[in-house]
């Protein structure tokens, strides 16, 4: 048996006066999900633990079949291990997106203008985090690029006891009452106003100032942990996996599930990423490993942008290009499973995410259902549907065939 997991991030939406109350998934036109609805199972899985923070790292060690409550240390160190840092038991890791603020007059007051840098790109990022790191680095804090945005930053022996927001959460709002709090408060709070004068200046951000884009002319930190202890794919269900995404907070929870990581050219975690690239990458992979999981950031980028347009373009382009494609490889295999889910909800109406249970797909190609139902967030109201409160058990239903 092989098992094929594809998780568009964020793509469950909530409904939309603009979409006269229905959601960006119940009007796109992805005709390879609902037929897979119509002749597989469908549930609902709730894959934020109640009191954890709604994001895409408890959410995906959920449907990796790690309990978060047991194994989620912070988004960070997840990420850290993508990027190829070795953390040591004292070590903390901080994320560091560059954002854009759009500072008052007199510059005592500032709003998240955009929490992406207007999605900047990977090479320009990396001469901005070269610049930090030289300006800002000292023998504890030390700073290293990711992918577009999102980077990281070290802090050996470092304090983890503060109060971080999400840059995401507060889009359009003024960041004052949004600041760290804490023991570290004061040495993040620096090094981010410390970080402005040496971004505004740089020539990155003079150049893309002048082609009329958003300027990376801040840090923010956020997201800090020390590194998870957990024990690997293949020691919980003797399988092993593969994992396919443009961003390094899922390649690094693949990292420590002991998965092999595999990158594909074009991945970009946006609207623009290489679609049927990922799908032909991954289900090539199963000629080696028994499960591949294939995660798409791109519906969640759209929903933190507030753009319907977007979200609706990026959930039809799974359909036809992740979907449709891993669809046409797998007639090669007699037996496969396929399961299909977003790792969280994102509503548009909110810009950011929130734990409410989603719909899966899961799709057995030696048992095939007939039912007249669509994939969409109507299956969560649906009556005698199943339903998975704790969401890292969603694998064992995968794998073993139960709950």
């Amino acid at each position: 048996m092989k098992y094929v997991v594809i998780v568009p991030d964020g793509m469950a939406d909530r409904p939309l006066k603009e979409l006269d109350g229905k959601t960006p998934l119940m009007v796109a036109f992805k005709p390879n999900m609902d037929r897979l609805a119509s002749e597989g199972l469908v549930g609902v899985v709730r894959t934020i633990p109640e009191g954890l923070y709604p994001g895409s790292d408890v959410a995906n060690l959920s449907i990796l079949g790690y309990d978060p409550r047991k194994y989620y240390t912070g988004r960070a160190p997840l990420e850290a291990a993508s990027i190829g840092i070795d953390l040591g038991e004292t070590d903390v890791a901080y994320r560091c997106n560059l954002v854009t603020l759009h500072f008052n007059k007199d510059r005592t007051r500032a709003v998240m203008d955009d929490y992406s840098a207007g999605h900047i790109s990977t090479e320009e990022a990396r001469e901005l985090i070269k610049a930090l790191n030289e300006e800002l680095a000292d023998d504890f804090v030390s700073f290293y690029p990711g992918v577009s945005y999102r980077h990281l930053m070290l802090w050996r022996n470092g304090i983890e006891e503060c109060e971080c927001t999400p840059p995401h959460d507060i889009t359009g709002k003024d960041i004052t009452d949004y600041l760290p709090t804490g023991r570290a408060d004061e040495i993040l709070k620096n090094l981010m106003i410390r970080s402005v004068p040496i971004l505004e200046t740089h020539s990155v951000n003079r150049a893309r100032i002048s082609r009329g884009l958003k300027p990376a002319n801040s840090i923010w930190l956020w997201g800090q942990g020390k590194r998870p202890v957990m024990p690997t794919l293949k020691e919980k269900y003797g399988i092993r996996g593969a994992l396919i995404s443009a961003v390094d907070l899922t390649k690094g929870i693949g990292i420590y599930a002991g998965m092999k990581i595999i990158n594909v050219p074009g991945a970009t975690g946006y609207i623009d990423t290489n679609y049927i690239g990922k799908a032909e990458y991954g289900v090539t992979s199963l000629r080696e490993f028994d499960l591949v999981y294939i995660h798409i950031e791109a519906p969640d980028e759209t929903s933190h942008e507030g753009s319907i347009e977007k979200k609706i373009k990026a959930i039809e382009d799974i359909d036809a290009l992740v979907i449709g494609t891993v669809l046409r490889m797998l007639k090669s295999y007699d037996q496969y499973r396929i399961l299909i889910l977003p790792d969280h909800a994102t509503p548009i109406s909110v810009r950011t995410h929130v734990d409410d249970p989603v719909p899966f797909i899961l799709f057995d190609s030696t048992k095939r259902n007939k039912n007249e139902i669509r994939y969409d967030e109507r299956i969560v109201e649906a009556k005698d549907i199943l339903r998975i409160e704790e969401g890292h058990r969603l694998l064992d239903l995968l794998i073993k065939g139960e709950v």
